[in-house]
């Protein structure tokens, strides 16, 4: 089960391309001029099955999938199983944004286990202070794209090159 805000489908602001995007309630970064600071109380959301959420997920063909929040990495056995149903029945590709840095997760198994099926992670806490709109899917220039895959394989932090098509 995970405490979930909202399923939006169809965005194009958490990732390339549309998406759908799956808002997490509890966050314990509680960051000073986050965008959604409703979503830190995991009792916000409303208790969903894996299953549930994997059907919508499944439902859109053409459109790949982030974790957003509130911060998926507070709920990581829920996500690790719903992320790891996707893959097994689709080539969609997952995007995960979280507060907690590459290298801090990797040393939480329980995190750990989650980044086995993100493709991109944008990491690392909302800084008010470093606030930069002409970035890409971040809100501060302190948050990193990190090819996950790439850097699991590499045993080290390997940034994703995103480089839209102009």
């Amino acid at each position: 089960m995970l405490s979930i805000l909202d399923i939006l489908e169809d965005t194009t602001v958490d990732g390339p391309g549309f998406r759908t995007a799956i808002y997490a309630a509890g966050c314990p970064n509680a960051c000073p001029g986050c965008h959604n600071p409703e979503s830190w109380d995991i009792n916000r959301g409303r208790w969903m099955k894996t299953d549930e959420i994997l059907e919508k997920v499944l439902a859109d063909d053409f459109a790949d999938v982030t974790f957003s929040g509130g911060d998926p990495m507070f709920q990581p056995e829920g996500f690790t199983e719903l992320a790891q149903a996707i893959k097994q029945r689709s080539r969609k590709n997952i995007w995960c944004y979280t507060g907690y840095t590459f290298e801090k997760l990797l040393c939480n198994p329980r995190q750990a286990k989650l980044l086995e099926y993100i493709d991109v992670l944008v990491d690392g806490k909302f800084n008010e202070n470093l606030r930069d709109e002409s970035l890409y899917f971040r809100g501060s220039s302190n948050q990193r794209l990190i090819d996950v895959q790439a850097s699991l394989k590499a045993n080290r932090t390997i940034a994703y090159d995103y480089n839209p098509k102009m």
